[in-house]
């Protein structure tokens, strides 16, 4: 169940994904996913790759458009965008799965889950456990929750549902207040949006001002607004172990290319 919010976009998102997805119950039964080859693996742990010294802690996005920009980069496959940024160094890879407002296609996330042995999140606006259920039928690995739109008794019934799947699950907060009253045991990580969904202006500070309010045991993910290889550098400094970036990198001819120039800075 979706809450009351200022955020006319948001509403907006909300309004028609409700809509989608009781469009989509009526031509699919929940009982078509768990036939499906995809929902019987074993899921990729989040935590594993964040953390793994191998890799970068970047969770790259591959990402057609948004509603602040419009189109970002619709002229490349997720496919070979997301194996370029595995190759790059990529912890993990978001998938945005909403067409109405981000161009984004299911079939994305199957080409990229057909690409790449790392963790796939579904980035999308989770409101129902229908679309988590069908995230592990896809090949997700990760599901998003979103604080702003999802009241607590919802979020701690979706994580459980997902944490029942195998899948890890991502809490997306934009401030303190939504930090407090979501957090619940079934979270693998906390992700600190720095983009305002009210108005999407960004501004890191976000990050800065809720990375020590967040319980140590999650994973702690900035998430939005990083094109500076340094602010990497910064967010690990004041305690972040990921980071999801996806317009720095969509917004380029070869997103993969970008990320690998951006993965050499930060090392340099």
């Amino acid at each position: 169940m979706a809450e009351k919010t200022g955020a006319t976009i948001l509403d907006k998102i909300v309004k028609h994904k409700l809509t989608e997805i009781a469009e989509a119950r009526a031509r699919v039964p929940i009982s078509r996913f768990e036939e499906e080859d995809l929902f019987h693996r074993e899921c990729y742990s989040l935590r594993e790759f964040v953390l793994s010294p191998e890799k970068t802690g970047i969770i790259a996005e591959f990402k057609r458009a948004s509603p602040s920009k419009g189109i970002i980069n619709d002229q490349v496959s997720a496919a070979n965008v997301t194996q370029g940024y595995a190759d790059a160094g990529a912890s993990a890879l978001s998938v945005l799965t909403d067409s109405q407002f981000f161009g984004g296609r299911i079939n994305d996330l199957l080409q990229a889950r057909e690409a790449n042995t790392i963790p796939i999140l579904r980035k999308e606006f989770i409101l129902d456990e229908y679309q988590i259920i069908e995230a592990k039928a896809i090949g997700a690995d990760i599901i998003l929750l979103i604080a702003a739109i999802l009241t607590p008794e919802s979020i701690a019934k979706f994580a459980n549902t997902a944490k029942n799947l195998g899948l890890s699950v991502l809490l997306e907060v934009h401030n303190q207040e939504e930090l407090e009253r979501s957090v619940c045991d079934d979270l693998d990580a906390v992700g600190v949006n720095n983009r305002n969904l009210a108005d999407f202006s960004v501004s890191l500070q976000h990050s800065y001002d809720l990375v020590n309010l967040i319980p140590d045991n999650f994973l702690k993910i900035s998430e939005s607004g990083i094109s500076d290889p340094k602010t990497i550098r910064d967010l690990k400094q004041a305690g972040f172990n990921g980071f999801l970036i996806g317009e720095n990198f969509m917004r380029e001819a070869n997103p993969g290319e970008a990320m690998k120039d951006f993965v050499a800075q930060i090392n340099a």
